[in-house]
């Protein structure tokens, strides 16, 4: 895959994820039973994770190589900050959205409606519960882990270039302890922690950051035995796909899942069990090798660029993500409005609606910079 393909197809991955986050949040929607989460053990926040975590090592490269590591810190520092900032205004522009469509009428489920009351009855409140991580609104909680990965970033990754299976070591061991260690985190839940057991999901993320950080090193030596790998890569996948598909054939297939989870352990997304990172690392290195081409191939059309156009708006993209997802469930959620046909058309609406939001925002970024000195 050429260089700019490659990133192309990275942008379009991300650009998917958040079209996925977006119509699985939809309870009724039409797309949720043909992404991501109905045909494998894992969904879109363990790409956008994984995703995120290879963006970090491949930035934190560039910049340590030319600007120094102190400039690398100062960056995701700030870029912490930003998605922090991100989370709270996108917090609170959900929650006034919610606020206005149950005013006209227009009931919703894709997040727990006190936001909607909470937000104009007590906007200090919600502000600081927020601002603080005590409380992570479902649909943009994922963004309350990732600020917490982006502020350790500074530290971590120092620490893995300079000992990596050292780091991996440590890495493997938080998230086999990870559970009690999210329930020590003071939370608005019952069960306390944040929802994004961020003890667990930092092995994915770091995984992401490993691959962006040495890539250079592993590759060109795992590439010597492509070949078993990618037997055992498509076993892996196979077998998870078929897990994912057993609660289809009934009372029998649900009993067989529920052996199978017996012999496996447990399948916990919020603290990610190893099946489900397992499902996603074999996924990454079968689209990176094996499927290189057809990613290429597939980032060159009219749909690979436009997921890409998604996947580069960023922050903007995931708030708007957030938005129309709620907006497109009131819609959906309309009397006289389930025909499939018609809830089909608010999916299609949404998504067109979130590549028109990147579009515009990644025209008014070139502006700016046209408009730059120098």
């Amino acid at each position: 895959m050429n260089a700019k393909n490659r990133i192309i197809a990275l942008d379009m991955l991300r650009g998917y994820a958040l079209v996925v986050i977006m119509v699985d949040h939809m309870p009724i929607g039409v797309l949720r039973g043909y992404t991501l989460g109905r045909f494998a053990v894992f969904d879109a926040a363990e790409l956008f994770v994984l995703l995120s975590g290879f963006l970090v090592g491949l930035v934190w490269l560039n910049v340590e190589r030319s600007q120094g590591r102190r400039a690398a810190q100062i960056r995701f520092l700030r870029r912490a900050v930003q998605v922090w900032l991100a989370l709270v205004v996108g917090s609170v522009l959900m929650a006034l959205l919610s606020r206005g469509l149950f005013e006209a009428g227009m009931n919703h489920t894709a997040i727990w409606s006190q936001y909607a009351r909470w937000v104009v009855e007590y906007p200090i409140g919600y502000l600081v519960t927020i601002g603080t991580l005590w409380m992570q609104p479902n649909l943009i909680d994922v963004l309350a882990l990732y600020v917490v990965m982006l502020v350790l970033t500074p530290l971590s990754v120092p620490l893995m270039l300079r000992n990596p299976w050292i780091f991996a070591a440590g890495s493997v061991a938080l998230w086999a302890v990870s559970v009690p260690l999210n329930e020590m985190i003071p939370n608005h839940r019952s069960e306390g922690g944040m929802l994004f057991n961020p003890f667990a999901w930092q092995m994915l993320f770091h995984s992401g950051v490993a691959m962006g950080l040495f890539r250079t090193r592993f590759m060109p030596v795992l590439r010597r035995h492509a070949t078993p790998i990618t037997v055992v890569m498509l076993a892996i996948g196979l077998s998870m796909a078929v897990l994912s598909q057993l609660w289809r054939f009934g009372p029998d297939g649900q009993v067989l899942m529920e052996q199978i989870k017996e012999a496996i352990g447990p399948v916990d997304k919020w603290s990610l069990d190893s099946i489900r990172y397992i499902s996603i690392i074999a996924a990454a290195w079968l689209v990176a090798v094996p499927f290189a081409r057809p990613m290429e191939w597939l980032a060159g059309t009219w749909l690979g660029r436009s997921l890409a156009v998604i996947g580069r708006g960023g922050l903007i993209s995931f708030v708007a993500c957030v938005m129309l997802s709620v907006l497109g469930d009131a819609l959906m959620m309309m009397d006289g409005a389930s025909q499939f046909s018609y809830r089909l058309s608010v999916d299609i609406w949404t998504v067109v609606a979130l590549w028109l939001v990147a579009e515009i925002a990644a025209r008014q970024s070139r502006k700016r910079r046209v408009a730059q000195p120098g």
